[in-house]
């Protein structure tokens, strides 16, 4: 039993602040922030299939934060791997 309740709010305060300002980041920047080529607002509105329910499919460009993301998790899993073998530590 903790001495003080007021701790356990703030304890969910600063665990779910952090996460909700995180999810509007990465959807501000999933959402605008894309590589610009010389046909990339044509790409962006043509409409390549039109599926039931009123789903479009469009061709637009991959997003900046995405490649960083993926480029970031490929070479931390290198130099995790790398690491693990140089320190011979034992998962």
């Amino acid at each position: 039993m903790r001495f003080f309740t007021l701790l356990n709010f703030q304890h969910i305060v600063l665990y779910v602040f952090p996460t909700l300002v995180f999810i509007v980041l990465l959807g501000l920047a999933l959402g605008y922030s894309h590589f610009r080529g010389k046909n990339a607002e044509e790409r962006k509105k043509a409409i390549l299939y039109l599926f039931p329910d009123g789903i479009e499919d469009r061709n637009a460009p991959f997003p900046i934060v995405l490649i960083l993301t993926l480029i970031g998790t490929l070479v931390w899993a290198f130099f995790y791997i790398l690491m693990v073998g140089v320190l011979e530590v034992k998962i």
